[in-house]
């Protein structure tokens, strides 16, 4: 487009121009045209900034990576359900500003900052930097992996830098020792390489290692959609099933390999990298928070149906209100199976907090949160109202210690009881 336009403009110019003037003509006329190319690109890098930065630009015209953020009806076909006990919790609530959380090891540096778009504290990660969490505990089997992420990222026309989810087992080793920072394929591991990028371009790797070789690597993944998250908070969900390994960013499944996880090792640590990049610091930004590791399988209708009672962490609420997070869809998708599978039966909801703020408050937003997930599993799954009651209990009846992160993060619960 730009190629033919200065061509037609000099045709035009020299048409009853005399030859002295042909030297300045020519000079206008570039200036004229790299003034107008410069708008032209401007406008582009605005409407990009713009995206990155997570402000609307949606117009007719614009691309699919100005689109807000999916809506609870985008995840119909999402179906992560958490693991049934929080062994590892970190929303870096109690962690200071500035500082690299307590427990945390990393081969360079990391902060815990505030984010002027988002709630809480996140932690920010660096360019060429690796990470391990404070987590002590054994994963087991079967666990499920969750964290929220941002992803800053302003097009000035280098490589976006990868971000790598690697789950680890140390052995004999302590979980956070300095050699996994480097070295972490060393035993047993598996990575989920995200390579962002412009123009639904962006990719994403999953491979897996023993004794440091490779034991299986699948194939390159288009994941054009994760451009739609560019300055949007970002569900990340993992489910491990013995070998079996899912993936989902947001609504989307990435990754569903049935058979690739290294047998026999147990995992039991949480690595995290950001890629190098010729981005400086202020150009780019990546950043983890609300992060929860669980274990165990839960057995939904057998609970519900033969046992009577089910309780689930994995109805997720936004920070202080009863609305109810997209990423909650499969586990109400599963409540409600059941109570399509079985007509008879009845249930009460009942919304559980930690003991984190004001008594008469939770017990408030515990009795709205029920009520949320009853007016849901009828306008989304048409569960008769009259088969589902409600009720609140807040603070007052916990099942873990809320003097831990963990205990508060099992504690924030909603309970389906048959009637």
């Amino acid at each position: 487009m730009f190629k033919a336009a200065p061509i037609l403009l000099f045709t035009v110019l020299l048409a009853g121009q005399s030859f002295g003037q042909f030297g300045s003509l020519i000079n206008k006329a570039k200036n004229k045209i790299n003034q107008r190319i410069d708008r032209r690109v401007d406008q582009g890098m605005d409407k990009a900034l713009d995206k990155a930065e997570g402000k609307s630009t949606a117009t007719s015209g614009d691309s699919p990576g100005s689109e807000p953020a999916p809506t609870l009806a985008s995840f119909s076909k999402y179906d992560f359900i958490p693991g049934e006990k929080v062994l590892y919790a970190e929303d870096f609530a109690e962690q200071s500003i500035g500082e690299l959380p307590a427990g945390w090891n990393s081969s360079g540096s990391g902060e815990v900052v505030t984010l002027d778009k988002f709630a809480g504290r996140w932690l920010r990660l660096h360019k060429s930097v690796s990470y391990l969490t404070a987590n002590t505990q054994s994963f087991g089997q079967d666990y499920t992996i969750e964290f929220d992420l941002v992803l800053q990222l302003k097009n000035n026309g280098w490589m976006y830098p990868q971000f790598l989810i690697s789950l680890l087992a140390s052995r004999d080793l302590s979980p956070d020792d300095n050699s996994l920072l480097k070295d972490y394929r060393q035993f047993a591991a598996a990575t989920a390489t995200i390579a962002p990028f412009e123009n639904n371009g962006s990719r994403a790797l999953f491979e897996t290692f023993k004794e440091k070789a490779s034991i299986f690597k699948g194939d390159l993944i288009n994941i054009g959609q994760l451009q739609n998250w560019y300055g949007q908070a970002a569900h990340v969900a993992i489910q491990v099933q013995k070998q079996r390994f899912r993936c989902w960013v947001g609504e989307l499944k990435v990754f569903d390999v049935p058979k690739a996880m290294p047998a026999a090792d147990t995992m039991n640590q949480l690595r995290l990298e950001v890629g190098s990049t010729n981005y400086p610091e202020e150009g780019y930004g990546v950043y983890i928070g609300n992060i929860r590791v669980a274990t165990g399988l839960p057995d939904t209708r057998h609970r519900l149906v033969e046992d009577g009672k089910f309780s689930t962490n994995g109805i997720c609420f936004d920070p202080n209100s009863a609305t109810i997070r997209p990423e909650s869809y499969g586990v109400l998708k599963e409540i409600a199976t059941v109570l399509k599978e079985n007509p008879s039966i009845r249930i009460k909801v009942v919304g559980h907090t930690s003991s984190d703020g004001d008594d008469a408050a939770n017990l408030d937003l515990s009795k709205k949160r029920a009520a949320a997930v009853k007016d849901l599993l009828g306008s989304e799954w048409k569960i008769d109202s009259d088969r589902i009651g409600t009720d609140g209990k807040g603070e007052t009846e916990p099942i873990a210690d809320n003097k831990t992160k963990e205990g508060r993060a099992q504690n924030r619960r909603v309970e389906f009881i048959k009637l």
